[in-house]
C-alpha cells in the first residue's frame, strides 16, 4: 500500500465518527485533557479511520473491526509518505490510547496495537555554544549603561548556575547571597535548591544591585532581582529577545534562546570533569536519566577532537 492511498481518502464514516466521539469524550471526562490535546487525538483517529475506509478489506474498514496488520500497513504508509519517527510513535500512541479504551468500554473486541512496537527514537542531542561563544556573548552587552549591566549580570548568572529562564526571571534580591556565591531557587514542583556561582557572577550582581537596579527603577519599587524599566520583575520573553539581540552583535550565528546558555552550563562542566550526579543536582533534574544527555554531547565533542588532531582522524 503507498502513500498515494493517502492523497485522497474519502469522507469520514458516520461509525467511525461516532466512536472517535466517544473516545474523545471519554477522554475529557477521565482526564480532563486539554482541547489541544483532545483535537491532536481526534486528528490522528479521524485520518486514521479515513485511511481504512480507503484501503481496508471488506469488514476491516471501522476502527473498531482493524487489525494489527491493518495498522502496520497505516505506519508504513505514513512513513513512506514522509513521516519521522516522533510523529509515526504520535500515531501509535493515540491508536493505543483509543484501543485501551474500547476494549474497556467494551465497543472493541481487542487491542490490535498490543504487538505493535513503537519506533525507536534518538535522543537528540541538545544544541550548545562554544566556550568562546559564551565569551563573545558575556562581553556583548555595553556595560557603560545601567541596562547593559543588567544584561550582562543576568547572561553571567545564567551561565555560572544553568537555572532554566523562568528561575532567573523569577529570582527575588533576598534569593541571592553575593558574599557566600550561592542562589535559593525554587523550580519545577516548587522543589527548593541551592546553586553556587563563581566570582565573576558575584562581581557583576553586586555591580548591578549597587550601580545599575536603581538608576532602571527609578522611583519604582520591587523584591525582583532583574527588572525593568516599568517596575517589575524580567519576563521571559524579554529576556530571550534581549539575548538574541546580544547574540547578533557579538556575530553568533546560532539558534540561541536562554535553555541553550543552561546546555552549555552543562555541557562545559562535564568537559571539565563535573560528574553527572552533581550536574543533575545543579539543574534540578528529578532523574539522573534527564541529565545523560550530556554524555552524549561530551562523546559528540571528544569525537571531534579525535578527528580534528589525531593523524588518523
Amino acid at each position: 500500500m503507498t502513500s498515494d492511498a493517502t492523497q485522497e481518502l474519502p469522507a469520514l464514516s458516520d461509525e467511525n465518527r461516532g466512536v472517535i466521539d466517544r473516545f474523545i469524550d471519554g477522554a475529557w471526562l477521565e482526564s480532563g485533557l486539554s482541547q489541544h490535546t483532545l483535537d491532536a487525538y481526534r486528528r490522528d483517529l479521524t485520518h486514521y479511520s479515513r485511511w481504512l475506509q480507503s484501503v481496508g478489506s471488506r469488514g476491516k474498514r471501522t476502527l473498531t473491526h482493524a487489525d494489527r496488520s491493518s495498522i502496520l500497513a497505516y505506519l508504513a504508509d505514513r512513513v513512506g509518505a514522509g513521516a519521522k519517527p516522533r510523529s509515526t510513535a504520535r500515531l501509535l500512541s493515540s491508536l493505543r490510547r483509543f484501543y485501551r479504551y474500547g476494549v474497556r468500554e467494551g465497543f472493541c473486541a481487542n487491542d490490535p496495537t498490543v504487538d505493535v512496537e513503537s519506533p525507536k527514537l534518538g535522543r537528540p542531542v541538545p544544541k550548545t555554544l562554544t566556550e568562546d561563544d559564551v565569551e563573545r556573548l558575556l562581553e556583548a552587552p555595553d556595560d557603560s549603561t545601567a541596562l547593559g549591566i543588567r544584561d550582562r549580570a543576568m547572561i553571567e548568572v545564567l551561565y555560572a548556575t544553568g537555572l532554566r529562564v523562568s528561575e532567573l526571571v523569577g529570582l527575588q534580591l533576598a534569593e541571592v547571597n553575593v558574599e557566600a556565591g550561592i542562589v535559593r531557587v525554587t523550580g519545577k514542583g516548587d522543589k527548593e535548591r541551592l546553586v553556587p556561582f563563581g566570582e565573576e557572577a558575584s562581581d557583576w550582581i553586586r555591580r548591578y544591585v549597587e550601580d545599575a537596579r536603581a538608576d532602571i527603577l527609578g522611583q519604582k519599587r520591587t523584591s525582583a532581582l532583574f527588572v525593568t524599566g516599568r517596575g517589575g520583575q524580567m519576563t521571559r520573553q524579554a529576556f530571550w529577545h534581549l539575548l538574541k539581540r546580544h547574540a547578533a552583535s557579538a556575530g553568533i550565528d546560532k539558534d540561541l534562546s536562554p535553555h541553550t546558555l543552561r546546555h552549555a552550563f552543562a555541557t562545559h562542566l562535564i568537559n571539565h570533569g563535573a560528574d553527572l550526579r552533581t550536574v543533575q543536582m545543579l539543574l534540578g533534574h528529578s532523574s539522573l536519566s534527564t541529565t545523560q544527555i550530556y554524555t552524549h554531547v561530551a562523546r559528540e565533542r571528544l569525537k571531534n577532537l579525535h578527528e580534528q588532531h589525531h593523524p588518523r582522524g
